[in-house]
């Protein structure tokens, strides 16, 4: 790969970089970086540092710009790592990489009941999005004042140990973004974060027995249990609101 296509100076001489400094050189740019990460990246072959006779990486100012590479493709551009392999392989070879299309984060689908209300299945956690405070007001096309706004409020939360946001905070940032079209500010939707916390109480209620159990499945039966009640709780909110609503 050119080194100036990566970032890396032509003809650098530099001496050869512990995988613990180029951490540290890696880390202000990518906070989320770690050795394991760079590992991985190893593994999956879109690396190659030299090693020494005792077995430690010794890495090149190449090896740096390969690493910001991936690590930008995958950061701004969402890229799987194949297809930052095809990249790869492209520089390498003198080639032009393949055009980056746009990727725009997409909602995973939601699983409902017949009545149309979230069913069990959506209340498990199975994907993995991860957006920045910008990514999550640019996918979700609002302001950064709103996305700070609903966080105050205790309406959107990131994820834990992190400072990304998840899934759930791109649906409600939308959502908040469509009721603010009917005049319905975020101030109106505190009573949402109250009654939520209230149901999340009840369900905590239910299934707190259920986890202090001693056997191996214990977390799994109050997991698959809090699925079930938030899914009738949510159902019966629903319910009582079209039954309120003027016909």
């Amino acid at each position: 790969m050119p080194a100036e296509a990566a970032g890396a100076p032509a003809g650098s001489t530099a001496a050869l970089l512990s995988i613990g400094q180029v951490l540290d050189a890696l880390r202000e740019d990518f906070p989320g970086v770690s050795i394991p990460k760079i590992r991985f990246l190893e593994d999956k072959g879109l690396i190659k540092p030299e090693r020494t006779p005792a077995g430690y990486r010794k890495f090149s100012d190449a090896d740096v710009a390969r690493l910001r590479y991936v690590l930008r493709m995958q950061r701004d551009h969402y890229l799987p790592l194949k297809v930052i392999g095809e990249h790869l392989e492209a520089l390498d070879s003198g080639s032009e990489p393949p055009p980056i299309e746009p990727v725009v984060p997409t909602v995973p689908s939601v699983s409902l009941s017949p009545e149309g209300t979230p069913s069990p299945e959506s209340f498990r956690r199975t994907d993995g999005l991860r957006l920045s405070r910008q990514e999550l007001a640019k996918v979700a096309e609002v302001d950064l004042d709103l996305v700070d706004e609903l966080e105050r409020l205790g309406l959107l939360t990131r994820r834990p140990g992190t400072q990304h946001f998840d899934t759930d905070a791109l649906v409600i940032a939308r959502t908040a973004r469509e009721l603010g079209a009917f005049g319905i500010e975020p101030r109106h939707l505190r009573g949402f974060r109250a009654a939520a916390d209230r149901e999340i109480g009840l369900v905590n209620q239910v299934t707190e027995p259920l986890r202090r159990a001693r056997d191996t499945a214990a977390s799994a039966r109050a997991e698959e249990t809090a699925s079930e009640i938030a899914a009738l709780t949510v159902r019966l909110h629903a319910l009582l609101v079209k039954a309120g609503l003027p016909r």
